[in-house]
């Protein structure tokens, strides 16, 4: 918290002691950024990040906890939280990822990306009922790619030749196709369908 503090755009403006608190001062408070354990007493971080989401689909929930094991990562992920970062990062890369998921970018810790790919390594074309090109356009096919590979607005604007408020615009026509409210929700749906494969994001 105190690293927190002492930066200049950065406002504390509340700290739960457990999850139904977590949920009810998301609520009140409206935070641009809700940073998430899971570990937490009388409701844990899976729940509160889906009741938060329930309530406020435009809320970023950053994961913050000790824990990289699938059981938690994947049912996160699918609640809507913009990131995922395991306690070993530096009070330096935890100031950037909240500044990244702010701007509505995805951040995954190495290890956590890592057990996303190789889980569906494997999956394309075994699970998919449909193909990219029957939901979307083959531009917000390329917008998912390669925010999927990590690539921030900008990247992508430049990669594209395009604007940053058009890319912006392009993925939120991505999440209103997909059903979801975030870059992790849409990459992970977009997994689960078999649209890319570990290869092709490498």
């Amino acid at each position: 918290r105190q690293s927190l503090e002492r930066e200049p755009n950065f406002r504390v403006v509340g700290e739960a002691s457990d999850g139904e608190e977590a949920v009810q001062m998301a609520g009140q408070l409206r935070p641009d950024v809700i940073i998430m354990d899971i570990s937490m007493p009388k409701l844990n971080g899976i729940e509160a990040t889906k009741q938060i989401k329930a309530s406020q689909p435009s809320a970023v929930v950053l994961i913050l906890t000790a824990y990289d094991y699938e059981q938690y990562i994947f049912p996160l992920l699918s609640a809507g939280a913009a990131g995922y970062l395991l306690k070993d990062v530096s009070s330096r890369e935890l100031i950037n990822a909240i500044q990244t998921v702010y701007k509505g970018e995805a951040v995954l810790h190495p290890a956590v990306a890592r057990k996303i790919l190789e889980r569906f390594r494997h999956t394309k074309g075994e699970y998919a009922e449909e193909e990219a090109s029957d939901l979307l356009t083959e531009r917000e096919t390329a917008v998912l790619k390669m925010a999927a590979k990590g690539m921030s607005n900008n990247d992508i604007a430049e990669e594209l030749h395009l604007s940053v408020r058009t890319i912006e615009s392009h993925l939120g026509v991505i999440f209103n196709k997909l059903g979801v409210g975030s870059r992790t929700e849409a990459v992970i749906q977009a997994m689960q369908k078999g649209w890319f494969t570990l290869e092709e994001l490498s």
